[in-house]
């Protein structure tokens, strides 16, 4: 059975999480990380030397980074992939943009010095600047679906998962937002899924003003 390692508040593990909803495969959940520890013992390490979730065991083939999960599920299931280089490029562009791009301003940027900083530690400017940033990310997106219903086009792909998985939180957010009518429009057609309303709609305020991990 897979096997998957991680907390369920975790960005990240969210990512994994609703893939393996949507893909409806058995598997057993561990938590780990944050309040649950675990990541620096030496049977974690062996799994993945970096310490982080989450990580999968899939009858033996363990796997850690997020994407590379996504990617890896999708190939072994036959769904949320194609075989067409060209095709999966239009996907995997999203998820690169996404990762590099969206989650550093939002996550790293926004959310953790917003939400996860006491607000007596507030840097204003940086939030500023992080919200600034993440208005523009988010309108860049609004303007590329304004012609579909998904980032990869008609049907929910991978490009979806990891720009998806951000919307909960950055709606949830108490911060002025620009007017994102066809992103609030994907917004409710992923809340639609019953695999995204599980494993991404899961409150956050454990995490309010908490610092570590």
């Amino acid at each position: 059975m897979l096997k998957i390692w991680g907390r369920l508040s975790s960005f990240n593990v969210q990512k994994v999480m609703w893939l393996v909803g949507e893909l409806e495969l058995p598997h057993r959940h561990i938590p780990a990380g944050g309040a649950f520890g675990g990541l620096d013992t030496p049977e974690f390490l062996a799994m993945n030397p970096h310490g982080h979730v989450p990580v999968i065991d899939d009858d033996g083939m363990v796997v850690w980074e997020s994407h590379t999960i996504l990617r890896y599920l999708a190939a072994c299931h036959g769904r949320f992939w194609s075989e067409d280089a060209g095709q999966r490029s239009l996907v995997e562009r999203w998820m690169d943009w996404s990762q590099t791009t969206l989650q550093p301003d939002f996550l790293a940027g926004l959310f953790w010095n917003f939400y996860r900083t006491p607000e007596p530690q507030r840097d204003w400017p940086l939030i500023r600047r992080n919200i600034s940033l993440c208005a523009q990310h988010f309108q860049l997106l609004d303007r590329i679906l304004a012609d579909r219903d998904y980032l990869g086009g008609d049907v929910l792909s991978l490009a979806d998962i990891p720009a998806g998985t951000a919307l909960y939180r950055y709606f949830e957010l108490d911060i002025e937002r620009p007017s994102v009518p066809n992103v609030e429009a994907w917004y409710r057609r992923l809340q639609e899924r019953a695999a995204y309303r599980q494993y991404v709609m899961v409150p956050f305020d454990d995490l309010r003003g908490r610092l570590a991990y």
